[in-house]
């Protein structure tokens, strides 16, 4: 065999390779894959949030409000990670 020969060969060979590998993917589907998403957080019902939005609402009304002002007592302590205050101890619990 010379060298023109086995060149024509191998050209064959590849061309060949090549086409089959074309019908493959062409004739292959593709499923499109799902995208992932992330889970989305849902906060549970926290009543502080909702005392401290409905002090919003009132706008400069909430500044004598006392249930607002305990409500940002309350969120202020949460904030900067301060204990609850003890109440006062009443007299039925000393005896």
């Amino acid at each position: 065999m010379d060298g023109k020969m086995l060149a024509r060969l191998g050209m064959i060979i590849f061309v060949a390779i090549a086409i089959t590998a074309t019908v493959i993917e062409m004739t292959r589907k593709d499923e499109p894959v799902p995208a992932r998403t992330a889970p989305t957080f849902q906060p549970g019902a926290d009543p502080l949030r909702e005392s401290l939005r409905r002090c919003q609402q009132m706008g400069e009304a909430a500044v004598s409000d006392p249930d607002c002002l305990a409500t940002w007592a309350e969120s202020r302590d949460r904030f900067l990670g301060r204990a609850p205050a003890p109440s006062a101890p009443n007299d039925d619990e000393e005896q």
